[in-house]
């Protein structure tokens, strides 16, 4: 009998643990990405892409979670058309090819209760390398407007364009790109 009792315990506990766990979809009027690179060491290129999706999965009390987002890399915005469309073209992105980029994170880093980072792939132009986002900033907070939980903050990283096989111009343009993440999801 004790040991029913002890194998129920057991598993209302798992099934409590595993309820923790929620699904948040990017909210893309909250969500932004953006690169900055050097151009011939003077000046600042920056961009973003306007369209972009994603999901959390996010276990607070486990400290677990996995991400997900995709970058419709067609949506690239300099706010210079001739420029967006270079960036579009096979010397950068090749979106023809490879219409989206995408980063799934499973690694959350924490100290303590804050959330310093997320570690994971990122893949574009065919080619999938590991990338850690520095978490600046996280928060999760009870939306007034929408009457749910809406978790986000700020993330960056810096790459090396090459890794990906974006080659053009280096080393004139530097190799370096720093990517700044603005995010917020809704809990569904």
């Amino acid at each position: 009998m004790k040991h029913a009792i002890l194998l129920a315990g057991l598993f209302a506990a798992a099934v409590g643990a595993h309820a923790q766990s929620a699904t948040y979809a990017l909210d893309p009027t909250h969500t932004t990405v953006f690169f900055e690179a050097k151009h011939f060491g003077t000046s600042t290129n920056r961009g973003r892409w306007d369209k972009k999706e994603g999901t959390i999965v996010f276990d607070k009390a486990a400290k677990t979670g996995k991400v997900e987002v995709t970058l419709d890399m067609n949506t690239i915005n300099t706010g210079v058309a001739p420029f967006d469309g270079h960036l579009k073209s096979k010397d950068f992105f090749d979106a023809a090819e490879f219409p989206t980029a995408k980063f799934v994170g499973d690694k959350f880093t924490f100290n303590g209760e804050k959330l310093v980072s997320v570690g994971g792939q990122l893949t574009l132009r065919g080619k999938t390398n590991p990338v850690t986002l520095t978490a600046n900033n996280f928060n999760c907070y009870d939306n007034p407007m929408l009457k749910r939980e809406v978790c986000g903050g700020d993330f960056e990283t810096t790459i090396q364009r090459t890794q990906w096989g974006v080659n053009y111009g280096v080393p004139g343009i530097p190799d370096s790109v720093r990517i700044v993440i603005q995010v917020e999801a809704v809990k569904q």
